[in-house]
């Protein structure tokens, strides 16, 4: 559930969680690490990825000149029948049992690039992403193609602590049908402001688990994401997360 907030949180819980550092020589211990924190609730936070925080800055500022264009532009971009290009803002639904209108943010989807004519191109989630004009933004796509590439290495990485914590070979993952060729989704969002609700059914994304093997989220300093240890629990117990640096 991502709300945006204002930094006061009030009597909300703040969720602790274990950090996984990649630059780290003793493998055992980030193997503990991990497999605690998705034993416990299947979060936590990973730094020294290799990402440098100034690229980080630069992916923001270029998401942010995006989304800031008139929305006669961003709807010539809009998502297709792959998942690629701009979501408007209560464009998706992601808890309909409590929501009464969309999630109160707006995304565009980014995935690995495979060219109209690869064979590859036919297959569900896969083929040439949608791209703003490059006179609109220059040097955007070559932003996000950069971070998309980056980001899926810090995935790659994660997933071999994984393996090792399921008592797998290191590699297990790096299978041609997993990380070989693999869907990863580069998603930006921007939630316009409207604080959440729930007593209205009024939120900036909706309570949902998300599908695939692994999500890094990228946030700024924004107090709003709140995980879900427990979603089975009654009540359920919502803890926000602060942002780490980093």
């Amino acid at each position: 559930m991502e709300n945006p907030t204002k930094n006061n949180v009030g009597d909300t819980k703040i969720s602790i969680l274990n950090c996984i550092d990649l630059s780290n020589p003793d493998v055992h211990q980030s193997v503990s690490l991990l497999k605690q924190a998705c034993l416990d609730s299947g979060f936590f936070y990973v730094i020294n990825h290799g990402i440098s925080e100034e690229f980080v800055d630069e992916v923001f500022s270029q998401s942010r000149r995006m989304f800031g264009l008139p929305l006669s532009e961003k709807m010539k971009i809009l998502r297709n029948e792959k998942h690629r290009g701009y979501t408007p803002v209560l464009d998706e639904l992601l808890d309909p049992e409590n929501q009464v209108h969309g999630d109160y943010k707006e995304g565009y989807y980014i995935g690995v690039e495979v060219d109209e004519a690869d064979p590859g191109a036919e297959k569900p989630f896969f083929g040439p992403n949608v791209w703003p004009a490059p006179e609109l933004l220059p040097g955007w796509r070559e932003t996000m193609e950069k971070f998309h590439r980056e980001a899926l290495e810090v995935a790659r990485a994660v997933a071999r602590i994984i393996a090792l914590a399921l008592d797998l070979k290191v590699d297990f993952f790096d299978q041609t049908e997993m990380f070989g060729e693999p869907i990863a989704t580069l998603r930006l969002l921007h939630y316009e402001g409207k604080v959440s609700d729930p007593s209205k059914g009024i939120y900036g994304g909706g309570a949902h688990s998300d599908w695939g093997l692994i999500t890094l989220l990228a946030t700024d300093d924004v107090v709003g994401l709140q995980i879900c240890k427990d979603k089975d629990a009654k009540p359920q117990i919502w803890e926000y997360v602060p942002p780490l640096k980093g």
